[in-house]
């Protein structure tokens, strides 16, 4: 049945003529309409997953050196790196990850995703917003979704990147830019970390703060009575965010690396992996929704031996102290946790001793917050050059997150000219990678 608005189409009008006789009115057509056009729109209700941290690995980390070693294939194909054991027998990893190993009882790692952009900036766009590039619009990224369904929790910043923005593709889209993720301005691996704008100017006592947020709001309010733009809306909306953050100690404390124990700091590695790793941990503890956190870079064209022993040991060091800090505190349950790339690297050694761009299949990983723990998702075949079984697609992938969230992946949001935009389009929860 066609319906637009208010109006029905030509096979809107035929229908309602055909269900007459039943004594259906024209008033109850437009209700079921009306309320089929709201199928898509309900609110999103917190899942099992409470929060999610999302480790990125720019540059397209390979699968065949870390989750997908192929120890049986010939030497060009298997790589100069040898593969390790793990905590569930006859898993493998890459030999450089060795903590990861002993954890993989807790991980759902997936040998099957699968695009076909094979250019860092199309790739990146899939993985962080579940979309293909579009001319025509840019699209959310999942942190922004994340804070546009949900909001502030603890008067902390629902979505934050640690430790700036790492890419366009990590913003808002065409969602209002009050949605856009938390940057710190620094990176808390530094001796002197400290976040940006976080406490009072000096000078500025508590009452010289309040009467300053007074003044701000009689002019936030004149201003809103001239013009209505999103960027006045999300202008309002950062400084109430901001004062919100600045006034909470809480908020305050959950930056503060000083609190952790020197022991612990030395467990997740006092370097840049295990201290963002760490200070994620911190902020979902505290209430953040979304974090996403880079680390390295895996854009190994040649030498991927030097490559991998230079970027994975802190890396393992950090995620399985991460997994293993998340679950001793009983936050693995409710945190989310997903290592993920713009897509893997060609199956076959180049003659500068590296692996090319391939998106045709890689590897994520997930754990916690309702996904499975210590099973290995679909596989890629001997070659590790395409999918084997359960090829898994960007869309799919979100949609699973998603789901673990609350947020139903087909809801409609507005993009610019009132155009409904389903979050994830097409994308089907996979059943076997949840619990």
């Amino acid at each position: 049945m066609a319906c637009t608005g208010n109006r029905l189409g030509r096979r809107g009008f035929l229908s309602v003529g055909a269900v007459g006789a039943l004594g259906i009115s024209l008033a109850d057509v437009l209700r079921m309409e009306h309320a089929k056009a709201d199928i898509k729109n309900y609110a999103s209700r917190e899942g099992t997953a409470k929060s999610i941290i999302y480790i990125y690995l720019p540059g397209g980390a390979p699968h065949q050196e870390t989750f997908d070693p192929k120890p049986f294939a010939p030497v060009e194909y298997r790589g100069p790196l040898g593969s390790i054991e793990t905590s569930i027998p006859g898993v493998r990893l890459g030999e450089m990850l060795p903590h990861t190993a002993k954890i993989v009882d807790k991980l759902a790692i997936c040998r099957s995703m699968t695009h076909g952009e094979a250019a860092h900036e199309r790739g990146t766009h899939n993985m962080f917003t579940g979309y293909r590039p579009s001319p025509a619009l840019q699209y959310p990224s999942m942190g922004s979704v994340v804070s546009h369904e949900y909001g502030p929790r603890n008067n902390l910043p629902p979505y934050v990147c640690i430790p700036n923005q790492p890419n366009e593709f990590a913003g808002t889209g065409y969602l209002s830019s009050s949605y856009a993720g938390f940057s710190l301005g620094s990176d808390p691996a530094d001796k002197n970390f400290r976040v940006k704008d976080l406490g009072l100017p000096g000078g500025v006592d508590g009452t010289r703060f309040e009467k300053r947020r007074r003044m701000l709001d009689v002019v936030n309010g004149y201003f809103r009575e001239k013009e209505k733009s999103d960027s006045l809306d999300a202008l309002d909306t950062f400084y109430d965010r901001a004062y919100s953050l600045i006034s909470s100690q809480q908020a305050r404390e959950a930056f503060d690396m000083a609190k952790e124990p020197d022991a612990i700091k030395d467990e997740y590695g006092r370097n840049q992996a295990g201290m963002r790793m760490l200070l994620a941990r911190r902020l979902v503890e505290a209430g953040v929704r979304f974090v996403t956190l880079t680390y390295g870079g895996w854009d190994m064209h040649e030498n991927i031996q030097n490559g991998m022993k230079t970027q994975a040991p802190a890396l393992d060091q950090g995620f399985a102290t991460l997994i293993r800090d998340l679950d001793r505190r009983g936050l693995l349950s409710s945190t989310l946790v997903c290592i993920g790339s713009e897509f893997g690297r060609t199956p076959k050694i180049n003659n500068l001793a590296g692996r090319d761009h391939w998106p045709k299949v890689f590897s994520v990983v997930m754990a916690g917050g309702g996904i499975k723990q210590g099973i290995v998702y679909g596989s890629s075949n001997a070659t590790a050059s395409e999918p084997e079984d359960d090829p898994l697609t960007v869309q799919d992938w979100a949609t699973t997150i998603y789901d673990r969230l609350g947020i139903v992946a087909d809801k409609e949001l507005m993009a610019p000219g009132d155009r409904p935009i389903e979050i994830v389009d097409g994308g089907k929860v996979r059943k076997a990678l949840i619990v």
